[in-house]
């Protein structure tokens, strides 16, 4: 069973930095393609970043790239998203997801979702 949990959200500004961390556990991750998504309130989730386990190959929304990067630290098994330059637009929850295998693409599907961590910038 795997288990993926996030931290780090909070209230930020706009312009401001944040770091999401997502510890998953419960299986070798090395086939594992690892993505975050987030929701903002009254509206769809939406693809954030996603990143290969394994060889770190990245994708991103067009509306976080240059701000956001996603990375994975392979002995913690912990995957982040880096926030840079913060607008409200942003604010949303933010959840980390995984599957198993490299088919499908990077906005999905997944099998894995953690509980979501709330992200807030003010204006």
């Amino acid at each position: 069973q795997v288990q993926l949990v996030e931290s780090g959200g909070g209230l930020v500004q706009a312009g401001d930095s944040l770091t999401l961390s997502c510890a998953a556990s419960g299986r070798t991750f090395s086939t594992y393609v690892m993505a975050w998504f987030r929701q903002a309130p009254g509206k769809e989730q939406k693809f954030v970043a996603a990143i290969r386990w394994s060889g770190g190959i990245t994708y991103y929304a067009d509306s976080v790239k240059g701000r956001f990067t996603i990375s994975r630290d392979n002995a913690k098994n912990t995957v982040y998203l880096q926030m840079n330059s913060l607008k409200p637009e942003d604010t949303a929850v933010y959840y980390c997801a995984a599957r198993s295998g490299w088919s499908g693409t990077p906005a999905g599907p997944y099998d894995y979702w953690g509980q979501g961590t709330q992200v807030t910038v003010s204006s």
